[in-house]
């Protein structure tokens, strides 16, 4: 996503700046972003048949318990209207940039897996996410390559990396090339586009 409206680009480390300073003056004014590059949304998915994808299936506490092929989830925008909370309908059907330091998860530190809030696919761990000071949650890989799409977004008159769920192609962020080692990459995330499901307690 990285999250945030933006500015022009240079490269994606100064991208990732300008979009996160330009967010910050949306969020001041209440907005939320939408864009209309990149990836199409939900008015396509909704008019496409389900077709078969390969996602890898992880347990709460990220352990990785099998590869599976499923039928990708497609609903119309109704029906995901009525599924989703405003924000989140906004967000993943529509491409939207929640406003920075306002999500939900931005200080959640549990251990557990954050998934795709349309469709529960795993799409990355807890042990990924770090403190980019952005103002969204931020982790340096996804759980695993095959559950997110990653795609050109050219909205704004840039070129960004669009982020969303393999199995329903709900918009999740953006990932930018100034996160930390060991990959060097920042997944820039919604909010509202996930649900933290935490680890359960192992018995004494």
């Amino acid at each position: 996503m990285s999250a945030g409206s933006d500015g022009l680009v240079a490269t994606e480390k100064t991208m990732g700046r300008r979009v996160f300073l330009a967010g910050g003056l949306l969020a001041g004014l209440g907005l939320v972003v939408r864009y209309s590059g990149g990836r199409r949304m939900s008015s396509a998915l909704s008019a496409a048949a389900p077709k078969t994808v390969t996602l890898a299936i992880f347990s709460d506490d990220g352990r990785l318990l099998r590869t599976e092929s499923l039928p990708t989830v497609v609903k119309t925008e109704a029906e995901w209207q009525k599924a989703l909370s405003p924000a989140s309908f906004e967000i993943t059907r529509h491409a939207g940039t929640e406003n920075p330091f306002t999500g939900g998860l931005l200080n959640e530190h549990g251990k557990g897996v954050f998934r795709c809030i349309c469709c529960d696919t795993a799409v990355f761990d807890s042990a990924t996410k770090f403190e980019s000071g952005t103002g969204w949650p931020s982790f340096y890989q996804p759980i695993a390559k095959e559950n997110v799409i990653e795609t050109t977004d050219t909205s704004y008159g840039m070129a960004r990396t669009a982020v969303s769920c393999t199995r329903c192609e709900a918009h999740l962020g953006h990932v930018f090339d100034d996160g930390p080692p060991p990959t060097g990459l920042r997944y820039c995330m919604n909010s509202v586009a996930l649900r933290f499901a935490k680890a359960p307690v192992k018995p004494a």
